[in-house]
Protein backbone atom coordinates (compact mmCIF):
# COMPACT_ATOMS: atom_id res chain seq x y z
CA UNK A 1 0.00 0.00 0.00
CA UNK A 2 2.73 2.46 0.58
CA UNK A 3 6.24 2.96 -1.47
CA UNK A 4 9.18 0.82 -0.26
CA UNK A 5 12.50 1.72 -0.99
CA UNK A 6 12.53 -0.07 -3.92
CA UNK A 7 10.18 2.38 -5.08
CA UNK A 8 12.34 5.30 -4.24
CA UNK A 9 15.18 3.85 -5.78
CA UNK A 10 17.83 3.82 -3.27
CA UNK A 11 20.46 0.81 -2.21
CA UNK A 12 20.67 -0.62 -5.37
CA UNK A 13 23.83 -1.52 -6.01
CA UNK A 14 24.94 -4.43 -8.44
CA UNK A 15 25.32 -7.50 -5.95
CA UNK A 16 25.90 -9.95 -8.70
CA UNK A 17 29.91 -10.31 -7.77
CA UNK A 18 28.60 -11.09 -4.12
CA UNK A 19 26.24 -13.42 -5.77
CA UNK A 20 29.42 -15.61 -7.36
CA UNK A 21 29.48 -17.62 -4.11
CA UNK A 22 27.32 -18.93 -1.38
CA UNK A 23 27.35 -16.70 1.63
CA UNK A 24 26.10 -18.15 5.25
CA UNK A 25 23.62 -15.78 7.13
CA UNK A 26 25.64 -13.63 9.80
CA UNK A 27 24.36 -15.56 12.58
CA UNK A 28 24.41 -12.16 14.65
CA UNK A 29 21.18 -10.89 12.74
CA UNK A 30 17.93 -11.76 14.12
CA UNK A 31 19.95 -13.58 17.17
CA UNK A 32 22.95 -13.94 18.80
CA UNK A 33 24.60 -10.09 19.63
CA UNK A 34 21.50 -8.48 18.43
CA UNK A 35 19.27 -9.33 21.27
CA UNK A 36 22.19 -7.29 23.60
CA UNK A 37 21.66 -4.40 21.20
CA UNK A 38 17.53 -4.55 21.95
CA UNK A 39 18.66 -4.72 25.47
CA UNK A 40 20.98 -1.89 25.12
CA UNK A 41 18.11 0.04 23.61
CA UNK A 42 15.81 -1.21 26.30
CA UNK A 43 18.08 0.51 28.85
CA UNK A 44 18.53 3.65 26.76
CA UNK A 45 14.92 3.97 26.65
CA UNK A 46 14.85 4.05 30.48
CA UNK A 47 17.53 6.12 31.57
CA UNK A 48 16.20 8.82 28.61
CA UNK A 49 12.75 8.67 27.80
CA UNK A 50 12.07 7.58 31.35
CA UNK A 51 13.68 10.02 33.40
CA UNK A 52 11.87 12.53 31.17
CA UNK A 53 8.61 11.16 32.13
CA UNK A 54 9.56 11.73 35.62
CA UNK A 55 10.17 15.75 35.26
CA UNK A 56 7.23 16.46 37.14
CA UNK A 57 8.46 15.61 40.39
CA UNK A 58 11.53 18.23 39.71
CA UNK A 59 9.57 20.79 38.30
CA UNK A 60 7.69 20.95 41.50
CA UNK A 61 10.95 21.43 43.38
CA UNK A 62 11.47 23.83 40.60
CA UNK A 63 8.39 25.95 41.52
CA UNK A 64 9.06 26.18 44.90
CA UNK A 65 12.68 26.60 44.61
CA UNK A 66 12.67 29.87 42.00
CA UNK A 67 9.31 31.16 42.69
CA UNK A 68 8.70 31.61 38.77
CA UNK A 69 5.41 30.89 37.08
CA UNK A 70 4.75 27.90 35.94
CA UNK A 71 4.37 28.67 31.94
CA UNK A 72 8.34 29.45 32.37
CA UNK A 73 9.69 27.04 34.32
CA UNK A 74 7.27 24.26 32.14
CA UNK A 75 9.59 25.32 29.24
CA UNK A 76 12.81 23.40 31.21
CA UNK A 77 11.06 20.29 30.46
CA UNK A 78 9.37 21.10 27.12
CA UNK A 79 13.14 21.77 25.74
CA UNK A 80 14.59 18.71 27.26
CA UNK A 81 12.08 16.57 25.49
CA UNK A 82 11.82 18.46 22.55
CA UNK A 83 15.43 18.93 21.77
CA UNK A 84 15.87 15.21 22.16
CA UNK A 85 14.15 14.70 19.11
CA UNK A 86 14.83 17.66 17.63
CA UNK A 87 18.18 16.77 16.92
CA UNK A 88 17.48 14.09 15.00
CA UNK A 89 18.97 15.15 11.75
CA UNK A 90 21.49 16.37 13.43
CA UNK A 91 23.14 13.56 14.93
CA UNK A 92 22.30 11.26 11.69
CA UNK A 93 25.37 13.75 10.42
CA UNK A 94 27.79 11.96 13.73
CA UNK A 95 26.43 8.66 13.28
CA UNK A 96 27.37 9.05 9.49
CA UNK A 97 30.92 10.33 10.59
CA UNK A 98 31.74 8.28 13.99
CA UNK A 99 29.14 5.56 13.78
CA UNK A 100 26.51 4.91 16.42
CA UNK A 101 28.84 3.81 19.28
CA UNK A 102 31.02 6.66 19.26
CA UNK A 103 27.99 8.94 18.88
CA UNK A 104 26.23 6.95 22.09
CA UNK A 105 28.83 7.43 24.49
CA UNK A 106 29.26 11.25 23.62
CA UNK A 107 26.10 11.72 24.40
CA UNK A 108 26.22 9.82 27.19
CA UNK A 109 28.84 11.94 28.62
CA UNK A 110 27.29 15.28 27.66
CA UNK A 111 23.77 13.80 29.13
CA UNK A 112 25.19 12.99 32.57
CA UNK A 113 27.07 16.47 32.31
CA UNK A 114 24.14 18.09 32.02
CA UNK A 115 22.56 16.99 35.01
CA UNK A 116 25.55 17.29 37.05
CA UNK A 117 25.61 21.15 35.99
CA UNK A 118 21.76 21.40 36.61
CA UNK A 119 22.63 20.85 40.17
CA UNK A 120 24.59 23.97 40.69
CA UNK A 121 21.62 26.09 38.56
CA UNK A 122 21.07 29.57 40.21
CA UNK A 123 17.79 30.46 38.50
CA UNK A 124 15.25 28.92 35.75
CA UNK A 125 17.21 30.52 32.94
CA UNK A 126 20.38 28.25 33.91
CA UNK A 127 18.29 25.18 33.69
CA UNK A 128 17.49 26.25 30.09
CA UNK A 129 21.14 25.88 29.46
CA UNK A 130 22.02 23.45 31.35
CA UNK A 131 19.26 20.84 31.38
CA UNK A 132 16.87 21.42 28.33
CA UNK A 133 19.81 21.90 25.40
CA UNK A 134 22.98 20.56 27.13
CA UNK A 135 20.80 17.39 28.67
CA UNK A 136 18.92 17.40 25.84
CA UNK A 137 20.75 17.16 23.37
CA UNK A 138 23.11 14.07 24.98
CA UNK A 139 20.13 12.55 25.45
CA UNK A 140 19.45 13.00 21.40
CA UNK A 141 22.98 11.20 20.47
CA UNK A 142 22.01 8.55 22.64
CA UNK A 143 18.50 7.60 21.91
CA UNK A 144 18.88 8.09 17.98
CA UNK A 145 21.50 5.32 17.77
CA UNK A 146 19.43 3.07 19.98
CA UNK A 147 17.24 3.39 17.87
CA UNK A 148 19.20 2.83 14.45
CA UNK A 149 21.25 -0.06 15.85
CA UNK A 150 18.55 -2.05 16.10
CA UNK A 151 17.29 -1.66 13.13
CA UNK A 152 20.72 -2.83 11.42
CA UNK A 153 20.61 -6.14 13.74
CA UNK A 154 17.04 -7.25 13.03
CA UNK A 155 15.80 -7.99 9.79
CA UNK A 156 12.89 -10.94 10.16
CA UNK A 157 11.65 -9.57 13.48
CA UNK A 158 12.18 -5.93 13.15
CA UNK A 159 8.73 -5.11 14.82
CA UNK A 160 9.30 -7.34 17.70
CA UNK A 161 12.92 -6.07 18.71
CA UNK A 162 11.84 -2.33 18.37
CA UNK A 163 8.58 -3.24 20.71
CA UNK A 164 10.79 -5.02 23.20
CA UNK A 165 13.37 -2.15 23.03
CA UNK A 166 10.78 0.53 23.29
CA UNK A 167 9.02 -0.75 26.11
CA UNK A 168 12.08 0.41 28.26
CA UNK A 169 10.00 3.61 27.95
CA UNK A 170 6.68 2.62 30.19
CA UNK A 171 9.04 0.91 32.74
CA UNK A 172 11.22 3.76 33.33
CA UNK A 173 8.14 6.43 33.80
CA UNK A 174 7.62 4.01 36.84
CA UNK A 175 11.33 3.28 37.99
CA UNK A 176 12.37 6.81 37.27
CA UNK A 177 9.50 8.68 38.69
CA UNK A 178 9.92 6.69 42.19
CA UNK A 179 13.16 6.56 42.28
CA UNK A 180 13.37 10.73 41.62
CA UNK A 181 10.79 10.99 43.89
CA UNK A 182 12.86 9.50 46.91
CA UNK A 183 16.11 11.13 46.32
CA UNK A 184 14.49 14.06 45.98
CA UNK A 185 12.76 13.65 49.78
CA UNK A 186 15.75 11.94 51.03
CA UNK A 187 18.72 14.23 49.62
CA UNK A 188 17.08 17.45 47.82
CA UNK A 189 16.63 18.43 44.24
CA UNK A 190 19.99 19.60 43.81
CA UNK A 191 21.74 16.37 45.02
CA UNK A 192 18.63 14.19 43.27
CA UNK A 193 20.17 15.24 39.96
CA UNK A 194 23.47 14.85 41.22
CA UNK A 195 23.04 11.15 41.84
CA UNK A 196 21.17 11.53 38.57
CA UNK A 197 23.80 12.60 36.56
CA UNK A 198 25.85 9.99 37.86
CA UNK A 199 23.06 7.39 36.53
CA UNK A 200 23.51 8.37 33.70
CA UNK A 201 27.02 7.92 32.93
CA UNK A 202 25.43 4.34 32.29
CA UNK A 203 24.14 5.31 28.41
CA UNK A 204 28.25 5.04 27.63
CA UNK A 205 27.99 1.58 28.73
CA UNK A 206 25.09 1.08 26.40
CA UNK A 207 26.88 2.78 23.74
CA UNK A 208 29.92 0.39 24.47
CA UNK A 209 27.30 -2.60 23.25
CA UNK A 210 26.22 -1.10 20.18
CA UNK A 211 28.95 -3.03 18.38
CA UNK A 212 28.84 -2.04 14.77
CA UNK A 213 28.22 -4.62 12.16
CA UNK A 214 31.23 -4.81 9.59
CA UNK A 215 30.48 -3.87 5.62
CA UNK A 216 30.82 -7.21 4.52
CA UNK A 217 28.54 -8.59 7.04
CA UNK A 218 25.68 -6.40 5.80
CA UNK A 219 26.40 -7.15 2.16
CA UNK A 220 26.62 -10.92 2.97
CA UNK A 221 23.13 -10.84 4.84
CA UNK A 222 21.58 -8.36 1.84
CA UNK A 223 22.49 -11.19 -0.41
CA UNK A 224 20.68 -14.06 1.73
CA UNK A 225 17.64 -11.96 2.09
CA UNK A 226 17.52 -11.09 -1.48
CA UNK A 227 17.53 -15.15 -2.72
CA UNK A 228 14.86 -15.78 -0.04
CA UNK A 229 12.56 -12.94 -1.52
CA UNK A 230 12.75 -12.99 -4.79
CA UNK A 231 9.65 -10.82 -5.25
CA UNK A 232 11.72 -8.11 -3.36
CA UNK A 233 13.58 -8.32 -5.98
CA UNK A 234 11.64 -7.97 -9.06
CA UNK A 235 10.37 -4.77 -7.31
CA UNK A 236 13.70 -3.65 -7.02
CA UNK A 237 14.19 -4.02 -11.35
CA UNK A 238 11.42 -2.24 -11.90
CA UNK A 239 13.30 0.94 -10.64
CA UNK A 240 12.97 4.60 -12.07
CA UNK A 241 16.11 5.76 -14.67
CA UNK A 242 16.25 8.95 -13.05
CA UNK A 243 16.68 7.53 -9.65
CA UNK A 244 19.85 5.31 -10.86
CA UNK A 245 21.25 7.93 -12.87
CA UNK A 246 21.04 10.30 -9.84
CA UNK A 247 22.75 7.60 -7.88
CA UNK A 248 25.30 6.97 -10.20
CA UNK A 249 26.40 10.61 -10.59
CA UNK A 250 26.56 10.49 -6.41
CA UNK A 251 28.37 7.66 -5.66
CA UNK A 252 30.67 8.83 -9.07
CA UNK A 253 31.35 12.34 -7.14
CA UNK A 254 31.77 10.64 -3.81
CA UNK A 255 34.62 7.91 -5.46
CA UNK A 256 36.81 10.94 -6.95
CA UNK A 257 36.08 12.83 -3.15
CA UNK A 258 37.87 9.28 -2.15
CA UNK A 259 40.21 8.51 -4.44
CA UNK A 260 41.52 12.33 -3.82
CA UNK A 261 41.56 11.86 0.18
CA UNK A 262 43.57 8.46 -0.77
CA UNK A 263 46.19 9.78 -2.56
CA UNK A 264 46.82 12.67 0.33
CA UNK A 265 47.10 9.72 2.81
CA UNK A 266 49.88 7.69 0.39
CA UNK A 267 51.44 11.21 0.03
CA UNK A 268 51.90 11.41 3.83
CA UNK A 269 52.74 7.93 4.50
CA UNK A 270 55.56 8.53 1.87
CA UNK A 271 56.99 11.31 3.74
CA UNK A 272 56.67 9.40 6.70
CA UNK A 273 58.97 6.44 5.58
CA UNK A 274 61.42 9.17 4.02
CA UNK A 275 61.70 10.79 7.54
CA UNK A 276 62.29 7.92 9.20
CA UNK A 277 66.03 9.07 9.67
CA UNK A 278 65.15 12.37 10.74
CA UNK A 279 64.01 13.11 14.06
CA UNK A 280 61.71 11.82 16.88
CA UNK A 281 59.45 15.25 16.64
CA UNK A 282 59.26 15.15 13.18
CA UNK A 283 57.81 11.38 13.62
CA UNK A 284 55.20 12.59 15.95
CA UNK A 285 53.95 16.17 13.83
CA UNK A 286 53.95 13.80 10.43
CA UNK A 287 51.97 10.81 12.69
CA UNK A 288 49.69 13.83 13.51
CA UNK A 289 49.56 14.95 10.20
CA UNK A 290 47.88 11.44 8.82
CA UNK A 291 45.39 10.88 11.60
CA UNK A 292 44.38 14.70 11.04
CA UNK A 293 43.84 14.00 7.26
CA UNK A 294 41.94 10.96 7.96
CA UNK A 295 39.84 12.50 10.14
CA UNK A 296 39.06 15.03 7.02
CA UNK A 297 38.03 12.22 4.92
CA UNK A 298 35.79 10.59 7.42
CA UNK A 299 33.83 13.85 8.13
CA UNK A 300 33.83 14.96 4.39
CA UNK A 301 32.62 11.04 3.39
CA UNK A 302 30.48 11.53 6.05
CA UNK A 303 29.17 15.35 5.34
CA UNK A 304 28.60 14.45 2.03
CA UNK A 305 26.88 11.41 2.15
CA UNK A 306 24.19 13.65 5.16
CA UNK A 307 23.78 16.31 2.32
CA UNK A 308 22.59 14.04 0.08
CA UNK A 309 20.48 12.38 1.50
CA UNK A 310 18.75 15.81 2.48
CA UNK A 311 19.68 18.17 -0.19
CA UNK A 312 20.96 16.14 -3.19
CA UNK A 313 19.65 14.77 -5.99
CA UNK A 314 18.82 11.62 -3.97
CA UNK A 315 17.18 13.51 -1.45
CA UNK A 316 14.78 11.93 1.43
CA UNK A 317 12.50 14.73 0.49
CA UNK A 318 11.92 13.26 -3.36
CA UNK A 319 9.43 10.39 -1.68
CA UNK A 320 6.34 11.83 -1.25
CA UNK A 321 5.02 9.36 0.94
CA UNK A 322 8.01 9.94 2.90
CA UNK A 323 7.15 13.79 3.28
CA UNK A 324 3.68 12.85 4.27
CA UNK A 325 5.10 10.80 6.90
CA UNK A 326 6.87 13.72 8.42
CA UNK A 327 3.79 16.02 8.32
CA UNK A 328 1.88 13.03 10.06
CA UNK A 329 4.83 13.25 12.77
CA UNK A 330 4.64 16.85 13.08
CA UNK A 331 0.48 16.38 14.94
CA UNK A 332 0.76 13.12 16.33
CA UNK A 333 2.89 13.51 19.23
CA UNK A 334 1.16 16.27 20.49
CA UNK A 335 -1.91 14.09 20.83
CA UNK A 336 -0.30 11.52 22.88
CA UNK A 337 1.54 14.28 25.52
CA UNK A 338 -1.77 16.83 25.80
CA UNK A 339 -3.96 13.53 28.00
CA UNK A 340 -0.93 13.37 30.22
CA UNK A 341 -1.05 16.59 31.25
CA UNK A 342 -5.00 17.87 31.01
CA UNK A 343 -6.10 14.13 32.49
CA UNK A 344 -5.68 15.35 36.12
CA UNK A 345 -7.59 18.45 35.76
CA UNK A 346 -10.44 16.28 34.17
CA UNK A 347 -10.34 14.52 36.75
CA UNK A 348 -10.82 17.35 39.72
CA UNK A 349 -13.46 18.65 37.09
CA UNK A 350 -15.74 15.59 37.11
CA UNK A 351 -15.12 15.10 41.01
CA UNK A 352 -13.35 11.77 40.79
CA UNK A 353 -9.76 12.11 43.03
CA UNK A 354 -10.63 9.50 45.10
CA UNK A 355 -10.68 6.53 42.14
CA UNK A 356 -7.73 8.26 40.76
CA UNK A 357 -5.88 8.32 43.64
CA UNK A 358 -6.53 4.25 43.79
CA UNK A 359 -5.60 3.96 40.34
CA UNK A 360 -4.27 7.02 38.56
CA UNK A 361 -5.35 7.46 35.03
CA UNK A 362 -1.77 7.92 33.66
CA UNK A 363 -0.49 4.49 35.21
CA UNK A 364 -2.88 3.13 32.91
CA UNK A 365 -2.25 4.17 30.19
CA UNK A 366 1.62 4.00 30.67
CA UNK A 367 1.06 -0.01 31.86
CA UNK A 368 -1.06 -0.97 28.82
CA UNK A 369 1.21 1.42 26.53
CA UNK A 370 3.83 -1.64 27.44
CA UNK A 371 1.96 -4.00 26.03
CA UNK A 372 0.71 -2.38 22.79
CA UNK A 373 4.14 -1.99 21.81
CA UNK A 374 4.57 -6.10 22.23
CA UNK A 375 1.58 -6.97 20.74
CA UNK A 376 1.49 -4.66 18.16
CA UNK A 377 5.18 -5.73 16.90
CA UNK A 378 4.01 -9.71 16.85
CA UNK A 379 1.30 -8.78 14.77
CA UNK A 380 3.44 -6.80 12.49
CA UNK A 381 5.96 -9.67 12.35
CA UNK A 382 3.31 -11.98 11.46
CA UNK A 383 3.67 -12.97 7.54
CA UNK A 384 0.40 -12.35 6.60
CA UNK A 385 -0.02 -9.31 8.56
CA UNK A 386 1.30 -6.26 6.59
CA UNK A 387 3.32 -3.46 9.29
CA UNK A 388 1.49 -0.05 7.50
CA UNK A 389 -1.92 -1.52 7.77
CA UNK A 390 -1.59 -2.62 11.59
CA UNK A 391 0.33 0.82 11.78
CA UNK A 392 -3.02 2.87 10.02
CA UNK A 393 -5.49 0.57 12.21
CA UNK A 394 -3.03 1.86 15.31
CA UNK A 395 -3.80 5.56 14.07
CA UNK A 396 -7.26 5.38 13.73
CA UNK A 397 -8.00 4.02 16.88
CA UNK A 398 -5.41 6.43 19.03
CA UNK A 399 -7.26 9.69 17.24
CA UNK A 400 -10.78 8.26 18.11
CA UNK A 401 -9.98 8.38 21.62
CA UNK A 402 -8.57 11.55 21.98
CA UNK A 403 -11.73 12.88 19.80
CA UNK A 404 -14.63 10.76 22.74
CA UNK A 405 -12.36 11.19 26.00
CA UNK A 406 -13.54 14.73 26.80
CA UNK A 407 -17.30 13.19 26.64
CA UNK A 408 -16.69 10.40 29.43
CA UNK A 409 -17.93 11.57 32.63
CA UNK A 410 -17.14 8.24 35.00
CA UNK A 411 -14.27 6.92 35.91
CA UNK A 412 -14.89 3.73 34.48
CA UNK A 413 -15.32 5.04 31.03
CA UNK A 414 -12.50 7.08 31.48
CA UNK A 415 -10.02 4.22 32.40
CA UNK A 416 -11.48 2.32 29.37
CA UNK A 417 -10.74 5.32 26.67
CA UNK A 418 -7.41 5.55 28.82
CA UNK A 419 -6.74 1.95 28.29
CA UNK A 420 -7.30 2.49 24.62
CA UNK A 421 -4.73 4.77 23.87
CA UNK A 422 -2.08 3.49 25.70
CA UNK A 423 -2.68 0.80 23.52
CA UNK A 424 -3.11 1.99 20.36
CA UNK A 425 -0.10 4.32 21.34
CA UNK A 426 1.89 1.71 20.53
CA UNK A 427 2.64 2.38 17.21
CA UNK A 428 5.50 4.01 18.78
CA UNK A 429 7.03 1.00 17.99
CA UNK A 430 6.44 0.68 14.26
CA UNK A 431 7.69 3.86 13.28
CA UNK A 432 11.47 3.02 12.51
CA UNK A 433 10.01 0.01 10.95
CA UNK A 434 7.66 1.66 8.70
CA UNK A 435 10.68 4.20 8.29
CA UNK A 436 12.98 1.36 7.52
CA UNK A 437 10.69 -0.07 4.38
CA UNK A 438 10.20 3.74 3.11
CA UNK A 439 13.55 4.28 2.45
CA UNK A 440 15.86 1.47 3.31
CA UNK A 441 18.64 0.44 5.80
CA UNK A 442 21.51 2.57 4.42
CA UNK A 443 19.40 5.60 5.24
CA UNK A 444 17.44 4.95 8.41
CA UNK A 445 19.71 7.30 10.62
CA UNK A 446 19.01 10.24 8.61
CA UNK A 447 15.23 9.46 7.43
CA UNK A 448 14.22 8.45 11.34
CA UNK A 449 15.87 11.62 12.63
CA UNK A 450 13.78 13.94 10.60
CA UNK A 451 10.59 12.21 11.80
CA UNK A 452 11.82 12.29 15.59
CA UNK A 453 12.69 16.10 14.71
CA UNK A 454 8.93 16.46 13.74
CA UNK A 455 8.20 14.68 16.95
CA UNK A 456 10.21 16.95 18.80
CA UNK A 457 8.87 20.05 17.08
CA UNK A 458 4.89 18.44 18.17
CA UNK A 459 6.11 17.76 21.61
CA UNK A 460 7.73 21.09 22.34
CA UNK A 461 4.77 23.30 20.98
CA UNK A 462 1.62 21.08 21.65
CA UNK A 463 1.36 21.20 25.24
CA UNK A 464 1.79 25.07 25.55
CA UNK A 465 -0.76 25.36 22.32
CA UNK A 466 -2.97 23.48 24.72
CA UNK A 467 -2.30 25.65 27.35
CA UNK A 468 -3.76 28.89 24.65
CA UNK A 469 -6.42 27.18 23.72
CA UNK A 470 -7.56 26.77 27.41
CA UNK A 471 -6.69 30.27 28.41
CA UNK A 472 -9.35 31.22 25.64
CA UNK A 473 -12.04 28.95 25.75
CA UNK A 474 -11.83 28.09 29.90
CA UNK A 475 -12.38 24.37 28.44
CA UNK A 476 -10.43 21.42 28.32
CA UNK A 477 -12.42 20.22 25.52
CA UNK A 478 -11.15 22.09 23.07
CA UNK A 479 -7.72 20.67 23.58
CA UNK A 480 -8.49 17.32 22.82
CA UNK A 481 -10.95 18.14 19.76
CA UNK A 482 -8.19 20.63 18.08
CA UNK A 483 -5.19 18.14 18.75
CA UNK A 484 -7.58 15.32 16.86
CA UNK A 485 -8.52 17.35 14.21
CA UNK A 486 -5.06 18.16 13.43
CA UNK A 487 -3.89 14.37 14.05
CA UNK A 488 -6.23 13.25 11.60
CA UNK A 489 -4.94 15.52 9.16
CA UNK A 490 -2.01 14.12 9.42
CA UNK A 491 -3.29 10.49 9.21
CA UNK A 492 -5.23 11.53 5.65
CA UNK A 493 -2.20 12.50 4.52
CA UNK A 494 -0.54 8.81 5.30
CA UNK A 495 -3.71 7.78 3.09
CA UNK A 496 -3.61 9.74 -0.29
CA UNK A 497 -0.46 10.26 -1.11
CA UNK A 498 0.33 6.23 -1.46
CA UNK A 499 -2.60 5.92 -3.38
CA UNK A 500 -1.44 8.96 -5.73
CA UNK A 501 2.30 7.28 -5.62
CA UNK A 502 0.43 3.91 -6.85
CA UNK A 503 -1.27 5.15 -9.40
CA UNK A 504 1.93 7.49 -11.01
CA UNK A 505 3.42 4.00 -10.62
CA UNK A 506 0.56 2.39 -12.83
CA UNK A 507 0.61 5.18 -15.40
CA UNK A 508 4.13 5.28 -15.74
CA UNK A 509 4.49 1.74 -18.15
CA UNK A 510 1.28 2.95 -20.01
CA UNK A 511 3.02 6.08 -21.69
CA UNK A 512 6.23 4.17 -22.32
CA UNK A 513 4.09 1.57 -24.42
CA UNK A 514 2.29 4.91 -26.30
CA UNK A 515 5.49 6.15 -27.44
Amino acid sequence: MYASREDIGYDFGDDSKVGSKPVKPNPNIDGGWAWMIVFSSFLVHILIMGSQMALGILNIEWLEEFNQSRGLTAWVSSLSMGITLIVGPFIGLFIGMCGCRKTAIMGGLLNALGWILSAYASDVHCLFLTFGVTAGIGSGMVYLPAVVMVGQYFQKRKALAQGLSTTGTGFGAFLMTALMKYLCIEFGWRNAMFIQGAISLNLCVCGALMRPLSPKEIVSEKYVLRRNSEGNHAKALSRSAETIKSSRVLSEELEKKETANEEVLDSVQQIEIGSKSQSQRSMYGLRILKTVSQMMVTVRKGFAIWYSSYFGAASLFTNRVFVAFIIWALFAYSSFVIPFIHLPEIVKQYNLPSQNNIFPLTSIIAIVHIFGKVILGIVSDLPCISTWNVFLMANFTLVTCILTLPLMQTYVSLAVVCALIGFSSGYFSLMPVVTEDLVGTKHLANAYGIIICANGISALFGPPFAGWIYDITHKYDFSFYISGLLYMVGIIFLLIQPCIQKKQTREKPAEGAEV
